[in-house]
């Protein structure tokens, strides 16, 4: 992504977008570290969710965790996501995450949570949303695909359930979310987590604090750009 060299105006947030699926361990702690950057900047920036479907083909009722998995990256002892686990689960304290894979029994389809993000962040409420249907799938092993479960999380961060439950019985928002996603592809993006600051320059996958940091500097020397959808 090309950067634009023109003066930021002064004391104005800068804009981060994040691409990622609420299903990616890897998001979530990239997640964690842009934030211990974030808190350590004034102004904090902005950061918005942005949706991506690691596997849009899972079934809308999810699939069996293990079988999934076994037919991605094979069933041995040395197959290639134990050995991420292993890095996970060891990176994940000091981000303040207890990954806990072995209590994750469904792989979820999660178009309905880019959903219930879109919604949360409309309300100003997207920082808490995405630390829910983290933690609540990572963390807890919980289905973030149920609409109980996504109901539940609307709530607890004090949207209307009632309301959101109806929005998921109907298709509101499904195909601007899916354009969304095929946005973000059309611009490169081919894997998560993938932040965009300012609009014009990135910084891909879990990436140490520091990285953030430095990207947050030099994007306080851009002018934003805005990324346009279709």
């Amino acid at each position: 992504m090309a950067k634009r060299k023109k003066s930021k105006p002064a004391n104005l947030p800068i804009e981060v977008d994040m691409v990622s699926d609420f299903v990616c361990p890897w998001c979530w702690l990239g997640y964690k570290q842009f934030l211990q950057a974030a808190d350590k900047t004034k102004p904090r920036p902005n950061l918005a969710f942005r949706p991506y479907m690691l596997d849009a083909t899972v079934p809308e009722e999810g699939a069996d965790y293990r079988e999934y998995m076994k037919a991605k990256f094979g069933d041995t002892p040395d197959n290639r996501f134990n050995a991420m686990k292993e890095h996970l689960i060891a990176a994940g304290p000091d981000a303040g995450i207890a990954f806990d894979f072995k209590a994750i029994t469904r792989r979820p389809n999660t178009l309905n949570a880019h959903r219930l993000m879109r919604w949360a962040q409309g309300q100003d409420l997207g920082l808490d949303c995405a630390e829910h249907l983290f933690r609540a799938y990572m963390e807890n092993g919980e289905d973030i695909g149920n609409t109980d479960i996504l109901c539940r999380i609307a709530s607890d961060i004090g949207m209307d359930a009632d309301l959101v439950r109806d929005l998921l019985s109907g298709d509101k928002d499904k195909v601007d979310i899916q354009n969304e996603i095929l946005f973000f592809r059309g611009l490169g993006v081919t894997g998560v987590p993938f932040f965009i600051y300012s609009g014009q320059m990135a910084v891909q996958g879990a990436q140490p604090p520091e990285a953030h940091r430095k990207a947050l500097t030099e994007a306080a020397t851009l002018e934003p750009q805005n990324l346009q959808q279709n």
